[in-house]
């Protein structure tokens, strides 16, 4: 529920999918940005590449906006994709590839600012770290015929930016094909996070603060991160934005996205004090703050703002969309990106 303390502190931070389906009935399912000209209502995901989010909200930087901002988390991008199409939401911090799918079925968003590149890291137990020193590539045949069953990936659904990080990187960087090679079975960000607790995978491909909790286990070990193998800036959350919002207030996007640049680069200059703001925001049942505080020295906690320094990264991920059936089309940096307004702000 709402905090009493806050004013134009973003709260709601509520059971996103039951919260979308009350606020739908509400705007009649018109997709075109759920907010008044009083307000902007956003959608966040508790996960890092959403960092700057926790920023904004906790350092107060959407206090100054002239609208209010009211913020509903979800578990998964499929959620989020869902409440965008009945209109409930202007503003939504999430998966490069979700936003793809949203602006595919033809709903008038654009991404105007990254939140983060490089961030996803292939993690696998450190006995099977151990066997791929050994053996390389050939560890998932080996593994195999050790244990009696192909090795298991648990990760985000199909064709969400983790799962097609991984198979990028069996398909393209060793030559192997997927299905044919190990189990991707498909989990929310919860359920993975549980399932690496309880030993139920093999492995996964996954942002932080995930990351840091499964090596915290001492079972699991980061075996690649993105950027060791994944070409023009691996994308994963952006910053999606309605078009008819952007366009009936414009200063306010405006100055969101410059707000956003500010929680970047607050983020990176004050790693510790970002971490206890994840802490807060996520919860610290769930993300105790020393936990947040390993996760935000990672090699994968690259936050940016810029869009631009993930246009190559998004070419790759379009083609892998649309192989995947996720959208009907390989879609054109054009209609993926506005990058109007961080290039005013920048």
């Amino acid at each position: 529920m709402a905090d009493p303390t806050l004013s134009r502190r973003s709260y709601l931070r509520l059971g996103g999918a039951g919260m979308a389906a009350g606020l739908a009935g509400c705007t009649g399912g018109i997709a075109g940005g759920g907010g008044g000209p009083d307000e902007l209502r956003l959608a966040y995901m508790p996960i890092y590449p959403d960092m700057q989010y926790f920023v904004m909200d906790q350092e107060g930087y959407l206090d100054g906006l002239d609208v209010e901002v009211t913020a509903t988390e979800f578990p998964d991008g499929p959620s989020i994709v869902q409440a965008l199409g009945s209109g409930t939401f202007d503003v939504a911090m999430f998966g490069m590839v979700p936003s793809m799918v949203v602006i595919d079925k033809g709903l008038p968003y654009r991404v105007v600012a990254a939140n983060i590149r490089d961030a996803m890291s292939v993690v696998t137990t450190t006995a099977f770290a151990d066997r791929w020193a050994a053996d390389g590539p050939d560890a998932f045949g080996t593994f195999e015929a050790d244990h009696g069953r192909p090795f298991t990936f648990g990760t985000f659904p199909p064709g969400s930016v983790p799962d097609i990080v991984l198979r990028y990187w069996m398909r393209e960087e060793l030559g192997l094909a997927v299905e044919e090679t190990v189990e991707v079975v498909p989990m929310g960000s919860g359920k993975v996070r549980q399932a690496l607790l309880a030993g139920e995978i093999d492995g996964t491909s996954i942002m932080e603060p995930i990351q840091t909790i499964a090596a915290a286990t001492g079972d699991y070990t980061r075996l690649f991160n993105a950027a060791e193998f994944f070409p023009g800036g691996q994308p994963a959350a952006v910053v999606l934005m309605n078009e008819r919002f952007r366009t009936e207030n414009p200063e306010v996007g405006r100055a969101f996205v410059e707000r956003h640049v500010r929680a970047t680069e607050f983020a990176l200059a004050n790693r510790d004090a970002a971490a206890r703001h994840a802490s807060t925001v996520i919860g610290e049942e769930v993300l105790p703050v020393e936990t947040a505080e390993r996760a935000m020295r990672s090699p994968t906690a690259k936050f940016v703002s810029d869009p631009h320094a993930i246009e190559g990264g998004t070419e790759i991920f379009a083609r892998f969309a649309a192989e995947l059936g996720k959208t009907e089309e390989e879609l054109p940096l054009d209609r993926v990106f506005d990058f109007s307004l961080y290039d005013d702000v920048a």
